[in-house]
């Protein structure tokens, strides 16, 4: 008998003590502030010299009950809740990074990255360098002396490209940098970023961790001393998770194994079946074996993911028309819900790259991304396949 327990129930028996009403599920701290003892307890708790709760906007016990069941599934020492998934990135970097400062960040980014990378730093001084996910020989040349961070994303969205976390973890330890890993993509079910080297490991929980399209969320995760400096920058700028968005959370997490297991189950068979269509360009998908990077994909990912991209014969007009042709499958910028949704990258979600910017990374003009729901796979594919007939130009 051992007591090491596995993912699934991690996720669903890790919850915060009872309180004396003995609830089974945990209640609702809907409470913008907390009361203190006395004065002298106050003092402790605003001197750090005690744990705590004082201000929700600090900490509440529902945010600290997600994070700590996020922690426990992605194996990192501490975190943070924030507002949204983009929050979570930008204090992941702003928190780190002063004037002078410069970072080394994958190419292949979310749109709203690339804007705090090439608009929003540049204010205060701080630089980047983008490499290639599919050049990695040229990552260490681009470190400079003012590098302080590496960042990724693994699997890329909307383009599907991976990186060694292995080689990046050992790479970063070798120049002293921070490795910073956007894991939505793959949640901590399918990858665990600090189990490889990463530093800190951030998520747009608003993806598949909720899983059902009803909240907006992200989360900082990582070695406890990089996550104070984190802390301290969230308490003074605000950038808080709701006490209901994080109990929602929590709640989702409880699934989060189940419902990946079969958008991974609904992906692969997506990839298959649009691999054969003669109406298709290209599929992407990490476990396909097509897949450039597909034994990387198996080697640092449980299963493949529930993000499937292809280009439909017939560029950005027939793309176009294939979306407008949907009829069941949602025309959404989001993805990890529930429900399957399709997206067209490069006038929406990456719209603000040029597309010089957009071409190097893989986002062609006609490239469509699908996030694979739960629905039954028949259905699916039905209305893909109807869609694919009424675009025929």
């Amino acid at each position: 008998m051992t007591d090491k327990r596995n993912f699934e129930t991690d996720a669903i028996r890790s919850q915060s003590d009872r309180s004396e009403f003995r609830e089974h599920s945990v209640p609702l701290y809907l409470t913008s502030s907390f009361v203190f003892d006395d004065a002298e307890q106050a003092r402790a708790l605003f001197a750090d010299e005690i744990s705590g709760n004082i201000y929700t906007r600090f900490s509440n016990p529902n945010n600290t009950e997600l994070i700590e069941k996020l922690c426990l599934l992605e194996g990192t020492e501490d975190g943070i809740a924030t507002a949204s998934g983009m929050a979570a990135m930008y204090i992941s970097m702003a928190s780190l990074l002063k004037s002078g400062d410069h970072v080394l960040a994958s190419r292949s980014v979310f749109g709203s990255t690339h804007q705090i990378l090439n608009m929003l730093f540049p204010r205060w001084n701080i630089t980047h360098t983008y490499a290639d996910l599919s050049d990695p020989s040229s990552w260490e040349s681009k470190i400079q002396p003012n590098t302080k961070m590496i960042f990724v994303e693994t699997p890329s969205n909307p383009a599907l490209d991976l990186i060694d976390l292995e080689w990046l973890g050992k790479l970063a330890e070798k120049h002293k940098l921070i490795l910073n890993v956007d894991n939505c993509f793959a949640t901590p079910y399918l990858q665990n970023p600090a189990k490889w080297g990463a530093h800190l490991v951030t998520h747009s929980a608003t993806k598949f961790i909720d899983g059902q399209g009803r909240v907006i969320a992200g989360a900082v995760l990582g070695k406890k001393d990089l996550i104070k400096e984190v802390r301290f920058f969230a308490r003074h700028t605000g950038p808080s998770l709701s006490p209901f968005n994080a109990w929602v959370l929590s709640k989702s997490l409880e699934t989060l194994a189940v419902r990946m297991e079969k958008h991974c189950s609904n992906a692969l068979l997506l990839a298959q079946w649009l691999e054969k269509n003669n109406n298709v360009e290209y599929v992407k998908y990490p476990f396909l074996p097509s897949h450039p990077q597909h034994q990387l994909a198996k080697k640092q990912m449980r299963l493949g993911g529930g993000v499937v991209t292809f280009e439909i014969k017939g560029g950005i007009d027939r793309g176009r028309k294939f979306l407008n042709s949907l009829k069941m499958i949602s025309h959404s910028a989001n993805l990890g819900d529930t429900r399957s949704i399709a997206t067209h990258p490069a006038s929406t979600t990456h719209s603000k790259l040029t597309e010089e910017e957009r071409a190097a990374v893989g986002i062609t003009s006609g490239l469509i991304r699908i996030s694979v729901g739960l629905e039954n796979m028949e259905d699916i594919l039905n209305d893909i396949q109807q869609a694919i007939e009424a675009s025929k130009l």
